[in-house]
């Protein structure tokens, strides 16, 4: 069974990949779809992100990542995925991702869409939340892996913060996501 991980990932968080990783466990494979939306003004263009989360993800090998346009139930039909794998953080989520949800449904009964709980840990965390950090001179490094917050740093022409050494490595369960001397 496939799954599809839709969203703009602008940047891809600890959260998504935390989802990513507990999806690829449940799942014969996962493809995480980066959105290609000409209406938004993205922090990284999608072959940037499709990079990163390929560096991110390399250590799951039944995890894919691809980008599309259009709508998610006709890029789910076209990869043959049977699941559209969403995360929720909150309740006001859950009533945007069920709106959704069932949107999707009239549009093909074959599809499925699967909700995750996020982890407490990262029950507050998005991409706009990092950018907004980011943006303001304060340190993502723990929100991100580092070679992502590497790339958002450059983008915002700051050095990485000291404020908060924290770093993936500090997180158990996220130990196999790449530290920057492998990036």
């Amino acid at each position: 069974m496939i799954a599809i991980y839709p969203g703009s990932f602008d940047p891809i968080t600890l959260g998504h990949l935390d989802l990513i990783q507990r999806g690829s466990r449940l799942f014969e494979g996962v493809v995480v779809a980066v959105l290609r939306n000409p209406n938004k003004m993205p922090l990284f263009t999608v072959q940037q992100r499709l990079e990163q989360i390929r560096l991110a993800t390399k250590h799951l090998p039944n995890v894919e990542v691809d980008s599309f346009d259009g709508l998610t139930v006709n890029y789910a039909q076209m990869r043959q995925a049977q699941v559209l794998l969403r995360g929720l953080r909150a309740v006001s989520d859950f009533e945007i991702e069920l709106q959704m949800a069932h949107t999707n449904k009239t549009l093909s009964t074959q599809i499925e869409t699967v909700f995750l709980a996020t982890s407490n840990e990262y029950s507050f965390l998005s991409s706009s939340v990092v950018k907004e950090i980011a943006k303001f001179g304060g340190s993502v490094n723990h929100l991100v892996p580092p070679h992502i917050a590497i790339d958002i740093y450059k983008c915002y022409n700051q050095k990485s913060p000291a404020l908060n050494p924290t770093t993936t490595d500090t997180i158990p369960h996220l130990k196999s996501f790449p530290t920057d001397k492998e990036v």
